[in-house]
C-alpha cells in the first residue's frame, strides 16, 4: 500500500567521473607512436523532475546516485558519460537544503539538478607538448557532488476548502468535481489532501483542494496539526466550509481564521467566500440569517448532499478565479 507522504529526506550523489587513459600507440613500423590515452567520461547527474501524475512523495527513495563515467581508452577513445538519474516528484514540491529553499517545482516537466556528476579525468594524450613528447601523467576522475535534501510537498490548487471535521468538505468536492474523497459520518474521514478539477463550459479549469479538517490548536500541532496546514499556503483563495446545523456557526469561522493566522501571518486575509453547508436541515435554515448578521463576508448557503444552490458557488468560484488571473497578468 502506498501511503500519502508529503515529507522526504533524500541523499543524492552525482556519479564519479571516469579516470583518464594511460597508453602509448604502437604498431609495426610505428613503434613510437606517442601517447593515445583518451579522457574519462563525466559522471551522471541526479535530477528531480516534476510530474503531474505523481500525487505523493511515497515513491521517492532515501538515496540516489548517478552512474559513473567510463575510463578513457586506447587510441584516443573518450570514456562514455554516465547516464542521468531522474527522480519523479509531484508538482508543488519544495526542495530545501539546510533549511533554505533551493528549488520550487511548480510546473509539469520542470527540472532541478540535485547533484552534479564529477568531471572526467584527462588522459596522457592531453598532456602532450613540445617539451614532453611522452607524458606519463594522467588524472583521475572527480567525485560527484553529494547533498542531503529535504523534499516538502505543498498541494498546488487555486482554491482550498477549509473547515472543521465533518463540515462537509469532502461531500462538496465530490459534488463539484470528479474527485472521490472518502465520506463518512465520523471526524477525520479525510487523511490526505485531495484535489478536484471544476470544469466550465469555456474549457477553463479551476483546481479545488480538500484540506483535511482543522481543529482548535492545529497551529500547535493538535489533531492532524501542521501536517496539512502547509497545503493551504499555495491556495490563492479560500472557501470556508461552515456547518450551518450547529449552534453559533460563526464561531467556527472565527476559529478557522485564528488558526490560519497563527500558522502564517496574512493567510486568513486572502480572498475568500463562506459556504454554509447542510442547508437542507431545518436548524440550518434558522441559523443562516444569524450567520449573515455576524460576519461581513459573502455567504453561499448550499447542500452538498442534495446539490441545492451549487450554481451560485460555481459562478462565484469563477469570479474569484478570473480576479486572480487578472492580478497575475497585471
Amino acid at each position: 500500500t502506498r501511503y500519502f507522504v508529503d515529507h522526504r529526506k533524500v541523499r543524492v550523489v552525482g556519479g564519479r567521473g571516469g579516470d583518464g587513459g594511460h597508453s602509448f600507440y604502437s604498431e609495426p613500423r610505428k613503434i613510437f607512436g606517442g601517447p593515445d590515452g583518451g579522457n574519462g567520461g563525466d559522471g551522471g547527474h541526479v535530477i528531480l523532475k516534476a510530474d503531474r501524475q505523481m500525487k505523493s512523495l511515497s515513491s521517492v527513495l532515501p538515496f540516489y546516485q548517478g552512474s559513473h563515467g567510463e575510463r578513457g581508452g586506447r587510441k584516443n577513445c573518450y570514456g562514455a558519460n554516465g547516464t542521468y538519474v531522474y527522480v519523479k516528484v509531484p508538482v508543488g514540491t519544495l526542495v530545501k537544503e539546510d533549511g533554505e529553499v533551493v528549488a520550487d517545482l511548480t510546473q509539469h516537466g520542470e527540472e532541478y539538478v540535485a547533484a552534479y556528476g564529477g568531471a572526467g579525468g584527462k588522459g596522457n594524450r592531453f598532456f602532450l607538448s613540445n617539451e614532453n613528447r611522452a607524458p606519463m601523467l594522467f588524472t583521475p576522475g572527480e567525485p560527484g557532488q553529494e547533498r542531503v535534501l529535504h523534499l516538502e510537498l505543498k498541494t498546488t490548487a487555486h482554491a482550498g476548502l477549509v473547515g472543521f471535521p465533518n463540515a462537509g468538505k469532502s461531500s462538496l468536492l465530490r459534488a463539484i468535481s470528479r474527485a472521490k474523497p472518502a465520506v463518512a459520518a465520523y471526524p477525520f474521514t479525510t487523511l490526505n489532501p485531495h484535489v478536484g478539477i471544476v470544469h466550465y463550459q469555456d474549457y477553463e479549469q479551476v483546481a479545488v483542494a480538500d484540506i483535511p479538517g482543522l481543529i482548535k490548536g492545529a497551529h500547535q500541532n493538535r489533531g492532524l496539526g501542521m501536517a496539512f496546514l502547509r497545503h493551504i499556503e499555495r491556495c490563492r483563495f479560500l472557501l470556508y466550509v461552515v456547518d450551518l446545523s450547529v449552534s453559533q456557526p460563526w464561531i467556527q469561522l472565527q476559529d478557522l481564521k485564528y488558526e490560519l493566522e497563527q500558522y502564517k501571518k496574512g493567510l486568513s486575509e486572502r480572498p475568500c467566500v463562506v459556504i454554509g453547508n447542510k442547508i437542507d436541515l431545518a436548524q440550518s435554515r434558522i441559523n443562516l440569517p444569524l450567520l449573515k448578521e455576524q460576519i461581513d463576508e459573502r455567504v453561499i448557503a448550499l447542500s452538498a448532499l442534495t446539490g441545492d444552490n451549487l450554481e451560485e458557488l460555481f459562478s462565484h468560484l469563477r469570479e474569484l478565479y478570473d480576479t486572480y488571473v487578472k492580478t497575475e497578468q497585471a
